[in-house]
């Protein structure tokens, strides 16, 4: 499956915001974006120009897409998906990619990053109602019931990520049980708990040209 494998805390850079990419870095002071806020690159420093508004969409969709840690086609499937879905386009593309398992497992807390999650899933560490999912994307739904295989319940990495879950807090869509090593999605996401900076209005845009 592709994926993009360069430098993470330059996406932070060049968006100006810091995207949680890479986990308990992103809470220290190795953090690269709080140590230069500024874009990357020679000249980094002096990019003030002004952008137009097909460049302020794009640098809107660009956040988004490598937030959730996906690339240009199947960022633009979602999109298309929640085109046709009932409601608001720009709220659908959100809770959809809110639901995906590696994004829920990142917002649960077993895993520090969604990057992380993936590969967590992709190692076949997770059950969903005692099932094996193995499937980043795939979609959770209200009562879906995320657990650890009985060989990964003693991850160290799995351990230590949900000991510092606090830190981040649990969106009150899903809940954790930390003694079971398990989670529940209890409902369906909605737009206010997604505290990113976030104007999706901007990608139905840039997609509507």
């Amino acid at each position: 499956m592709a994926r993009y494998t360069g430098a993470s805390c330059r996406m932070c850079r060049r968006e100006n915001l810091k995207l949680f990419l890479k986990g308990d870095r992103c809470y220290s002071d190795k953090c690269a974006f709080e140590r230069r806020a500024f874009p990357p690159g020679q000249h980094g420093q002096n990019r003030f120009r002004k952008s137009s508004d097909y460049a302020i969409q794009l640098r809107e969709k660009q956040k988004v897409k490598q937030m959730y840690g996906m690339l240009e086609d199947q960022f633009k499937r979602y999109f298309q998906r929640a085109d046709r879905a009932k409601g608001v386009t720009g709220e659908n593309l959100l809770i959809m990619l809110e639901r995906r398992l590696d994004n829920t497992l990142y917002r649960i807390g077993f895993a520090s990053s969604r990057n992380q999650a993936r590969q967590l899933v992709r190692h076949n560490h997770f059950l969903i109602n005692g099932k094996k999912v193995n499937i980043p994307s795939f979609q959770v739904t209200p009562g879906d019931v995320i657990s650890l295989k009985e060989k990964s319940r003693k991850n160290e990495l799995i351990v230590d990520n949900l000991e510092g879950a606090v830190r981040r807090g649990v969106p009150s869509w899903l809940e954790i049980d930390q003694p079971k090593m398990q989670g529940t999605v209890k409902a369906m996401p909605n737009r206010e708990e997604i505290t990113m900076p976030i104007q999706e209005q901007l990608i139905v845009e840039l997609y509507s040209k």
